[in-house]
């Protein structure tokens, strides 16, 4: 089978397509056809070994969503039979439960070969049904960056109808918690430097928006809107060059969601307001495999659509990671397998 993987040496380089041996699913496992894979931030540092010492050995296939049909059963799978179009999930050792280090510890195209392979086997509770309703390449895009903005926003979160939530930048987790915060209820506002962006979000139901290069001081702005006492949820993707801001835009008993450090690892912020304004600072990476089943099924009620940048055929992986660098892609880029 077809391949596409981190070889020989940590680099983009490096990453190339290959073949390895059709695996065979054993007891309690399944066999999946891949039909789609989707990108994601983290797939940039992947090949470059920015996850250190506790990644995979090289060889490494590439990528960590995607969606594929079970084809072949091992002896004692109950839950699942052959053509169901499955997503593999993103942490295969979170199942239920809060997170800890051994729940923390094994994640595809990381600790574990990842989905950019034209065959996958996998435990049974490693995979979850797709919404119906989607196809390959928006079921692809659902494992890492709609399950963190879920666990963000509802497991974590508890947004209710009337809450402000503020969401950073268009890319997949910030469209995807826009449109769960909607569902949720709330009033949002996005920010972004693209108007162009930024009218592509109100036409998906964002309340308001900020250019956050024509107002730097965009938290004020964001704070005014809001009313009150500030903004009740704020989903972070930037990290030190916008927590700042985000942190003068929460209000008092606040929730600031820190997902990603697109701007910079390094917190350089005053700590004081955090704690007599008693703002919550929560970490979210993805989450497990109960959230996601939670999340399909209300994807699936409210025949809800990710949107989907680009789809680049198997062999242009190359290609859609550096559609991902250049920061112009506006929602999910796809791998059709």
């Amino acid at each position: 089978m077809r391949v596409f993987q981190v070889e020989d040496a940590w680099s983009m380089e490096n990453v190339r397509i290959n073949t390895r041996p059709e695996p065979e699913p054993r007891s309690g496992q399944v066999r999946l056809r891949m039909k789609a894979s989707a990108l994601n931030y983290r797939d940039l540092l992947v090949p470059l070994r920015g996850y250190g010492s506790r990644m995979k050995a090289l060889p490494l296939i590439m990528l960590s969503d995607g969606l594929g049909i079970v084809e072949s059963v091992g002896e004692g799978v109950s839950n699942l039979s052959i053509g169901d179009r499955v997503c593999p999930l993103f942490f295969q050792s979170w199942i239920s439960g809060e997170p800890n280090k051994k729940r923390l510890s094994l994640s595809l195209g990381c600790e574990l070969d990842g989905t950019m392979a034209e065959l996958m086997v996998l435990p049974e509770e490693g995979v979850a049904l797709a919404p119906e309703h989607l196809d390959d390449m928006a079921a692809a895009s659902l494992p890492s960056a709609a399950v963190t903005a879920w666990r963000a926003l509802v497991t974590e979160g508890r947004v209710k109808p009337g809450d402000t939530v503020l969401v950073q930048g268009t890319g997949g987790v910030s469209l995807f918690a826009l449109q769960f915060a909607k569902l949720l209820g709330a009033f949002v506002i996005v920010t972004s430097s693209s108007d162009e962006k930024l009218a592509r979000v109100r036409a998906m139901g964002a309340d308001e928006t900020i250019n956050y290069r024509k107002v730097p001081e965009w938290g004020k702005r964001a704070r005014d809107i809001a009313g009150k006492d500030g903004v009740d949820h704020i989903v972070e993707v930037g990290g030190q060059a916008t927590l700042p801001q985000s942190l003068r835009a929460v209000r008092a008993g606040g929730t600031i969601s820190m997902i990603g450090v697109l701007s910079g690892g390094i917190m350089d912020v005053p700590l004081g307001p955090i704690v007599t304004r008693h703002v919550r600072l929560q970490g979210i990476t993805v989450g497990s495999r109960d959230d996601f089943v939670a999340m399909a099924a209300a994807i699936a009620r409210h025949q809800l659509h990710p949107v989907i940048d680009q789809v680049f055929a198997f062999e242009e992986l190359h290609a859609a990671l550096d559609r991902l660098s250049s920061g112009r892609h506006f929602g999910k880029i796809c791998i059709a397998h």
